[in-house]
C-alpha cells in the first residue's frame, strides 16, 4: 500500500477510482465537531476549517503508517452571512438547512491534504459558489424523505452528482470541489510524486 484515502466518503473514493488511482480507504475517526467548534472559537474561517480538518485526518492516519501517503479531505459550507452549516444529524435538520439555502447563494470549500510519517507534505483548497433555487416546503420534504440515507453524510444535504443537481440554478466552480476534493491539483501533485502516471 502506497496511497490511502483517510475518508469513508463514497463520492471522494469514486473520484479517485474514476481517475484510475489505486488506493485503500480507512476512517480517520477525528472528532470533527469538537475540532470545528475549537476552530470557530479561535476565529478561523470556513476555508481554514476545511483545511484543518483535512490535515487532522491525514496526519492521524499517516503517523501510524510509515512511508504511506495519506490523503485527508473535508468540506465546509458557509452562507453569505458567514453562518456555517454542518452535516445534518436528523431529517428535520436537513430540511432546515435546505430552507436556509433555498433561494440564496452559498460557498463550499473542499480541502485535501497529503501527509507522510505524521506530517503534512502538500495541500490544496477548492472553492465553489452555488445558487440554490427557491424550494417549496413540499419539495424539501419529499427530497429529504427520498434521499436521507445519502444526503445525511454530506454538508449541504445534497449530492450534486445525483438528484441534488435539481436543487440549483447556477454553480461556479469545478464539480470535483463540490463532490468533495480539489481533484485537478491533487492529481497534478500525485503525478510529480510518481503516485499517479504522468
Amino acid at each position: 500500500m502506497t496511497l490511502l484515502l483517510a475518508s469513508q466518503s463514497s463520492g471522494r473514493a469514486a473520484m479517485l477510482r474514476a481517475a484510475g488511482l489505486e488506493f485503500e480507504t480507512t476512517a480517520a475517526h477525528v472528532d470533527e465537531e469538537a475540532l470545528t467548534a475549537a476552530l470557530l472559537t479561535a476565529g478561523q474561517t470556513p476555508r481554514n476549517i476545511a483545511d484543518a480538518l483535512a490535515e487532522a485526518k491525514a496526519v492521524k492516519i499517516s503517523s501510524r503508517l510509515p512511508g504511506v501517503t495519506v490523503i485527508g479531505a473535508d468540506s465546509t459550507l458557509a452562507l453569505d452571512d458567514g453562518t456555517m452549516l454542518s452535516k445534518p444529524e436528523t431529517p428535520e435538520e436537513a430540511a432546515d438547512h435546505l430552507r436556509c439555502m433555498a433561494g440564496t447563494r452559498h460557498r463550499l470549500f473542499s480541502a485535501a491534504v497529503a501527509a507522510r510519517d505524521g506530517a503534512p507534505v502538500w495541500r490544496a483548497i477548492g472553492e465553489a459558489k452555488l445558487w440554490m433555487r427557491p424550494l417549496s416546503d413540499a419539495f424539501i420534504a419529499a427530497y429529504v424523505a427520498q434521499h436521507w440515507d445519502s444526503i445525511r453524510w454530506t454538508v449541504g444535504c445534497y449530492e450534486i452528482e445525483g438528484a441534488g443537481v435539481q436543487l440549483f440554478e447556477k454553480v461556479e466552480g469545478d464539480p470535483w470541489t463540490i463532490i468533495g476534493m480539489p481533484m485537478l491539483p491533487l492529481l497534478a501533485w500525485l503525478r510529480t510524486t510518481g503516485l499517479a502516471t504522468s
